[in-house]
């Protein structure tokens, strides 16, 4: 069932809601070590500095989403972007920035260690985003699949400027044998954890607006997305945009590390709900898929009869969205939403729509997106054992008062 986006508690969570998260993800956590003192505390209040106003679904590592409410602009400001890591946060301070190095290695012919401020001498690229969480909506898979249950809110959209990978590798000379880039960072992983490791294809990596980026709108990269540095790989799933980076190798094959091998895949065709699906026909997932959600008016809302305007936002990872279209009549009909002026490939696209209904009631609103390959939101989910990429049309309903 939804929760009531306009009246979050607090935290985000609920008692309830947080033994079910915990059965969800499979944590190996008991209920005494769940509830009292500490966790309890922090789970009672937002404790994380410069975060507060997010949802938090973890607080070590941090794992932080967004209200929709709060969605409600183009740019999301950075005190509003939500926050997923796997591993704890490294934490940085300036005097170690003002040192950070990049060890560049494996099939290149010049093997370097290239600092930040050298990078901030190379050509400055920006690239407005819209950063997504693989995961966001597994909240909403039947049967419920484990780990964290992110609703709509594990999605932002920022500003990235930095220098580009393809000027690096181009520095350090990729050889022949050169197939993928392995990027890295410097956060610690969680007890016996594999350390995070992700990989771009080499074709990836060389495009122009794959950068690695020290700046997220006009600032410093906040700690919490990466300070000093991270890799921002525009149009595919968040986890590719490794954060504290501070290892580049170049390899002949995938590499072999649990993020790559393990995580991160998608079923090569279409399963059942709740059916397993062998390692041979699981693929690794890459780019975001046709999207969209409705941010105004917010679940549960009530109007008096007359005008309602519906908006929201609207991507498809690299690609354009062309359309969006809303309903007001359970999908019986569908309109033409007016969609907003920015536009930009890797971004998300805005959209509004003023609907009139007079007719007292329960009234349910939909809105589904179109991108320029003709892909279009599914009115049921393609279900795979990871909940990985929901992207069915979003819907919510209000009250018009008698």
């Amino acid at each position: 069932m939804k929760k009531n986006e306009s009246r979050p508690s607090r935290s985000g969570l609920s008692r309830r809601d947080l033994l079910i998260g915990a059965a969800r993800s499979g944590a190996a956590i008991t209920l005494s070590q769940l509830l009292p003192n500490e966790f309890t505390a922090a789970f009672a209040q937002n404790t994380i500095k410069g975060k507060e106003k997010l949802i938090v679904r973890s607080l070590r590592p941090e794992d932080l989403e967004t209200p929709v409410s709060l969605l409600n602009t183009w740019i999301t400001p950075n005190d509003l972007f939500y926050v997923r890591h796997h591993t704890y946060a490294a934490r940085v301070d300036e005097q170690a920035a003002k040192e950070w190095k990049v060890e560049i290695d494996g099939e290149v012919e010049r093997p370097m260690a290239i600092t930040l401020e050298e990078l901030k001498k190379l050509p400055k690229a920006s690239v407005t985003v819209t950063l997504e969480c693989a995961g966001n909506g597994r909240a909403f898979f039947d049967p419920p699949i484990p780990g964290i249950q992110w609703e709509k809110g594990a999605v932002g959209t920022a500003r990235f400027s930095g220098a580009r990978l393809s000027d690096v590798l181009k520095k350090v000379g990729v050889k022949a044998a050169g197939k993928y880039v392995a990027i890295n960072g410097a956060d610690k992983p969680v007890g016996t954890q594999p350390k995070f490791i992700r990989n771009l294809p080499m074709a990836k990596a060389m495009q122009a607006d794959t950068i690695l980026a020290y700046e997220m709108n006009g600032e410093p990269i906040p700690a919490l997305h990466g300070y000093p540095l991270r890799a921002v790989a525009p149009g595919w799933e968040g986890a590719y945009s490794v954060k504290w980076l501070n290892r580049i190798q170049v390899i002949d094959k995938e590499q072999e590390g649990f993020f790559v091998k393990t995580a991160y895949r998608y079923p090569n065709k279409p399963v059942a709900p709740g059916a397993a699906v062998p390692p041979e026909n699981m693929v690794p997932l890459t780019g975001l898929v046709v999207k969209s959600f409705i941010n105004a008016p917010l679940e549960g809302a009530s109007f008096k009869p007359g005008k309602v305007r519906i908006a929201g936002f609207a991507w498809a990872g690299e690609s354009f969205i062309t359309k969006v279209e809303v309903s007001k009549d359970n999908g019986s009909t569908w309109t033409l939403a007016k969609l907003g002026k920015e536009r930009e490939r890797y971004a998300w696209q805005s959209f509004e729509y003023e609907f009139t209904i007079t007719q007292p009631g329960s009234h349910l609103l939909m809105a589904r997106a179109t991108d320029d390959k003709g892909n279009v939101q599914p009115v049921a989910p393609q279900w795979n054992p990871s909940g990985y990429l929901w992207n069915v049309i979003d819907k919510v309903r209000i009250n018009v008062e008698a």
